[in-house]
């Protein structure tokens, strides 16, 4: 008996199988190596942060984290307190690196009570305060993790994009952008909380005024600058309340 292969249910019964297939393959894989993805999530946020507060291998001009074989004992070293700040409500949390922060935004808009990660690190007799922000560039998210002293003045700065330009907005991950942000203000000479504006116009090019709430924007990146400029201010302002704590 011949068999026909021609017919459209033919077609219609092969594809769902390779559907079914391909699918159940794919779901097997993602969920093998979940666990591996996890950790490597885990890991990088360990390096961001550490990165922030100094703790990389960087030489002259590049950015380098320190190694994932390293990271976690350094983690421990240098960071002696994470803390969750959900309202007036502030509790420590050795996981809190882990929070999701834009799952947290996502809550923000439905209503619900945010939580705000907050990493307190000792290096070299100083205190650093590391925060997780996360923003819109001009394609996609950007993000970073801002580490500043208890005057709100940054010590140290990791940026990073989904999918900007090469070239241009992605720069923003380079060295020569993010260490500009060492040493500026993220309030006015009032107290205010201003953040850091990313300028075109900016007439310190050698970035030497550290009260000018401003550092230099990135040749042909002015959207990607606006994103992360509006991402400072819209993110740290919220753990202004913290700080004033501080002060008490």
């Amino acid at each position: 008996m011949e068999k026909r292969t021609d017919k459209n249910s033919y077609t219609i019964f092969f594809a769902i199988g390779m559907v079914i297939v391909v699918g159940s393959l794919l779901a097997f894989i993602a969920s093998s190596l979940k666990p591996t993805i996890d950790e490597n999530k885990r890991l990088e946020k360990q390096q961001n942060i550490l990165y922030a507060m100094g703790v990389n291998e960087n030489d002259e001009s590049s950015a380098t984290f320190v190694s994932t074989e390293k990271a976690p004992e350094l983690f421990k070293q240098y960071v002696t307190k994470q803390l969750v700040i959900q309202g007036e409500k502030i509790s420590e949390d050795d996981q809190a690196y882990l929070i999701d922060v834009k799952k947290q935004q996502s809550n923000a808009k439905a209503g619900i009570e945010r939580k705000l990660p907050l990493f307190i690190g000792q290096k070299d007799g100083k205190t650093f305060y590391i925060a997780p922000i996360r923003g819109k560039g001009l394609w996609d998210a950007v993000w970073a993790f801002v580490s500043m002293d208890e005057n709100m003045v940054v010590q140290g700065a990791y940026f990073d994009h989904q999918g900007e330009t090469a070239g241009l907005g992605a720069n923003i991950k380079e060295r020569f952008f993010m260490d500009d942000f060492i040493g500026e203000n993220l309030l006015n000479t009032s107290g205010n909380f201003v953040g850091i504006n990313i300028s075109k116009s900016n007439a310190d090019p050698l970035n030497k005024d550290k009260n000018d709430n401003e550092v230099d924007a990135i040749a042909g990146a002015t959207i990607t600058g606006d994103g992360v400029a509006a991402m400072i201010k819209s993110e740290l302002r919220l753990y202004m309340p913290y700080f004033k704590t501080l002060k008490q």
